[in-house]
């Protein structure tokens, strides 16, 4: 049965006031899929991050529901038990795996996390937490012989928080590149109802040279080396698009969504040093290097609280019964708890002023219900203006850098989303730059979910929307 073709471009990072903006002058392509359909901010998950959001995008889950609160976790009632979230860690069928099962064929590519590769109906290509090409990277498993074969190699992501700016930009340009023509081959070679791709590159991009562009970045310097790379990045990204475009049938429907978006970062706040400072966390010893939470020499006997670092704070409490050496009674969690929160939400930054931090609990994130190793609190620095430093070792509250390598950026809680046709864009296609203007001027920015994903691809599919569903299905039409 012929069906009509949905492609979906995710742009890992695409923030809507670049590309819905300032930015439009790069990316004539994408200028021109807004045009011809609709256009809107996407709300990305609570926490904002990579790993849950494209999964909570392709399952329709929370990260609640999932039980994945980022990359990293802390097992409950452990101390130092780190876990990794992986394909594995997701207890819920993908779209892919779902339409699969009715004979619907996908070509998945990059879209994290996909490793270990979990088999389903369609040829896949996993993503960039993926080791390296000695690991199964592929379904069907022969596929990745053909890909090696005929490329020679492929690159899952690159170092990114490292000070050689321009051989990371020449990593990123051939990562980018690389993986076009692949998804070039699987597009020409393979059979697909759906295609979803994601470029991870346009995140290591903005994390990697947000200051370099930006204005209004803090550390911004007029007229730097790496001033146009942005620029050259997002043009080469836009050509991409139009050739993937244009490899698919006329009646294709297209997306273009992104996870989250990005913006400046203002600092990180040392999230340890502070509950320190508050008396909420004693050491035995102070640190003489900078050190993880996890490795600190932590005297829990008067230790109420460690946090861990990252785009958002992590805090857990150290609970009686619950941790191995929990000091606070479990009916005084709550009480402690929200004072906590209270004061978090009342921190002053380098300048004395409130920094507008904000705490959630997972009452308040996932009212539909929550698994596996949920922090006690979730905080957004600056409402993620900072990101968290949960090393120790750096004497002081506020740091102006990472301090876990180079990082001009933080995450934005808007993504954004394009929804368009092939024959929409057909008609723009060849207007010119003031016809496409005025086109955009009529085309209002739509406020969305990236829970509405999930229920679109079901219903363009003619599938059964999901029962007690979090999102809606998009409608096109403007």
């Amino acid at each position: 049965m012929e069906r009509q073709k949905l492609l979906i471009i995710g742009l890992d990072c695409a923030t809507p006031s670049l590309f819905f903006d300032r930015h439009l002058r790069n990316v004539p392509m994408l200028k021109r899929l807004q045009a011809s359909g609709i256009r809107g901010q996407l709300r990305s998950s609570d926490p904002p991050i990579t790993i849950p959001a494209w999964m909570c995008m392709a399952t329709g889950r929370t990260p609640g529901q999932l039980g994945v609160y980022g990359f990293r976790h802390l097992k409950k009632g452990t101390y130092d038990k780190a876990w990794i979230a992986s394909s594995s860690s997701i207890p819920a069928k993908t779209a892919w795996e779902v339409l699969g099962e009715r004979g619907i064929q996908s070509i998945v590519v990059g879209i994290p996390p996909t490793y270990p590769v979990r088999p389903f109906n369609g040829n896949l290509i996993s993503c960039f937490i993926t080791p390296s090409t000695e690991n199964q990277f592929t379904h069907p498993s022969e596929l990745k012989n053909e890909i090696l074969a005929k490329f020679g190699h492929y690159t899952f992501d690159v170092s990114f928080r490292i000070e050689e700016r321009k051989e990371l930009f020449e990593n990123l340009i051939k990562m980018t590149r690389e993986r076009h023509e692949v998804l070039k081959h699987l597009l020409r070679t393979k059979p697909w109802d759906l295609c979803w791709f994601v470029e991870i590159g346009l995140d290591r991009v903005h994390h990697s040279y947000w200051k370099y562009f930006d204005e209004h970045h803090k550390d911004h310097q007029p007229g730097n080396e790496y001033q146009g790379y942005i620029d050259e990045y997002e043009r080469l990204l836009d050509h991409d698009v139009k050739e993937i475009v244009d490899l698919v049938p006329d009646d294709t429907k297209v997306f273009v969504v992104s996870d989250h978006g990005a913006q400046p970062m203002d600092g990180c706040v040392c999230v340890n040093e502070w509950l320190m400072k508050e008396g909420y966390l004693t050491l035995n010893k102070y640190p003489d290097k900078i050190t993880q939470p996890e490795k600190l020499d932590v005297d829990w006997a008067r230790t109420r609280a460690i946090g861990w670092g990252g785009y958002y704070a992590r805090i857990f409490f150290n609970v009686k019964g619950r941790e191995p050496r929990g000091i606070i009674e479990k009916t005084d969690y709550i009480k402690e708890r929200e004072e906590l929160r209270r004061k978090i939400e009342a921190m002053t930054g380098p300048s004395g002023k409130v920094l507008g931090n904000k705490t959630f609990i997972s009452e308040d994130l996932y009212p539909d219900g929550y698994v596996g190793d949920d922090p006690d609190l979730f905080v957004y620095f600056g409402d993620l203006a900072w990101r968290s430093a949960g090393t120790v070792g750096h004497k002081r509250l506020f740091l102006e850098e990472n301090d876990t390598g180079p990082d001009d950026a933080v995450h934005a809680k808007q993504g954004l989303f394009i929804g368009t046709t092939k024959q929409q864009y057909a008609k723009v296609a060849a207007d010119s730059e003031s016809a496409i203007d005025k086109k955009l001027k009529g085309n209002k920015i739509q406020q969305f979910s990236i829970y509405d994903i999930y229920p679109t691809i079901m219903q363009h599919f003619g599938l059964e929307l999901p029962k007690n569903a979090r999102g809606k299905p998009i409608k096109l039409s403007k």
